[in-house]
């Protein structure tokens, strides 16, 4: 009557090891702090790292913005598993070996930066020029400062200088602080100023209104996207920084690279989705070279994309997290795999277990008419000690008060107790049967 019992508890025992081992296995639930490395201070992986942040934090992360020099210590610092930095924003053609390299994933491009090169009016006729430079070569023997060691901004010109035919003896490492070699080009104590960022930086706006500043014209920007798959040719448009003043004052030709955001291969996929979600809020405004919604997206030539990102760009957010909180939704997408076949499995057992639960129910009435039909068998045989068989009716009649059993199953206690009432009619009227033949 008891057999399935052990069924069931050997069932929900593999259900709850399975459930376990899913758990262990899929890992539905990240830690919830992310390290991002960002950039120098007022640049615009600052800028986008800040706009990341309430996003992320309204989901319940604990967020750490890392500054560095820019997109070459990002990238050092992705590459240090010692640093702790899970996410960051890297420039395009910053590292030669990108290419090639294995261990860190992209969640896609999230924006063009320009290179952005601003030179001092009164530096022409200083330095022997009639008319604006459109071509890197003329600037031989201007001091140019294309950034601190460990930017961004220092790999790429050189790669361009160096295509160019611009010595390399012109171009000088500038300060830490971004601020610092603002100042340093607008009292002259260089030429020109070479700095990769997307349009938004602070910086950036500052000096394309700065009186005395002009920005360079790459008049060679379609010959440099051609020889490096990394750049992009652009154009600035007539009057789009200031239309009043109609600056500037024609379309200028840039060169841009792509800012990628970088994770570590082994973050968990629920962190990359909330960094995509982020991304895909934080970038979706349009920008003077890109249109609303543009950014993110998966044409980043440099890293692979990661199996989420893929996914994510391709369909959007998945369809259980538009109608559930985000972490109930991703516990579900990480856990169906397990918990179909288990719902499978535990539905015939839905079936099992109600049949059971009343067998185990009623065995606590039924087991004793053992006891009573013994009590009857020893009734009904020769010479039966009808004093004994009283004190056992008595007795089994004392036990079954105590049986507990629920509203719906008292129909079986009173059935139960109504036959040993029975029984001991029987016993009382062979006792008055048997007594008088004694005497």
């Amino acid at each position: 009557m008891n057999a399935g019992l052990p069924l069931v508890a050997v069932v929900l025992v593999a259900a709850a090891a399975l459930l376990w081992g899913a758990w262990r296995l899929l890992d539905p639930t990240p830690d919830k702090h992310l390290v991002i490395a960002t950039g120098p201070a007022q640049g615009a992986y600052e800028a986008f790292a800040q706009r990341y942040l309430p996003l992320l934090q309204a989901q319940g992360l604990t967020v750490t913005l890392r500054p560095t020099q820019g997109a070459a210590d990002n990238l050092a610092l992705l590459r240090d598993p010692a640093s702790g930095v899970q996410a960051a924003f890297v420039q395009g053609g910053v590292d030669g070996t990108a290419a090639e390299n294995s261990t860190l994933v992209s969640l896609g491009s999230v924006a063009l930066e320009p290179l952005w090169l601003f030179y001092r009016e009164d530096s022409l006729p200083r330095l022997g020029l009639k008319a604006p430079p459109d071509k890197l070569a003329q600037l031989a023997g201007w001091r140019i400062d294309t950034g601190p060691v460990g930017g961004g901004s220092g790999p790429l010109f050189g790669q361009l200088a160096a295509a160019s035919g611009l010595p390399a003896a012109g171009l000088v490492a500038g300060e830490s602080l971004a601020v610092n070699r603002v100042v340093a080009l607008v009292q002259g104590r260089v030429d020109a100023l070479a700095l990769v960022s997307a349009p938004e930086a602070p910086l950036v706006q500052y000096l394309l209104q700065t009186p005395g500043v002009r920005l360079f014209s790459f008049a060679q920007a379609p010959a440099y996207a051609r020889r490096f798959a990394f750049l992009q040719p652009l154009v600035l448009p007539r009057g789009v920084v200031d239309l009043a003043a109609d600056q500037p004052p024609q379309d200028l030709q840039l060169v841009a690279a792509t800012a990628s955001l970088l994770v570590q291969p082994d973050l968990h996929p629920a962190l990359m989705q909330l960094l995509l979600q982020a991304a895909a809020q934080a970038h979706a405004p349009p920008g003077w070279f890109h249109r609303r919604g543009e950014f993110p997206n998966p044409r980043a030539d440099e890293w692979p994309l990661a199996d989420t990102a893929e996914r994510y760009l391709r369909n959007g957010p998945p369809w259980l997290q538009r109608y559930l909180p985000f972490w109930l939704a991703n516990f579900i997408d990480r856990m169906w795999i397990v918990l179909l076949p288990l719902l499978a499995a535990l539905l015939p057992l839905s079936r099992i277990v109600p049949p059971l639960v009343t067998l185990r129910l009623r065995s606590r009435v039924y087991r004793w008419y053992a006891n009573l039909r013994a009590i009857e068998q020893a009734l009904e045989a020769p010479g039966a000690d009808l004093a004994a068989l009283r004190e056992e009716i008595e007795r089994l009649d004392a036990q079954t008060e105590q049986i507990g059993v629920p509203l719906s199953f008292t129909n079986e206690l009173y059935d139960l107790r109504a036959h040993i009432h029975l029984v001991r009619k029987r016993i009382l009227a062979r006792s008055g049967s048997v007594q008088p033949a004694a005497s």
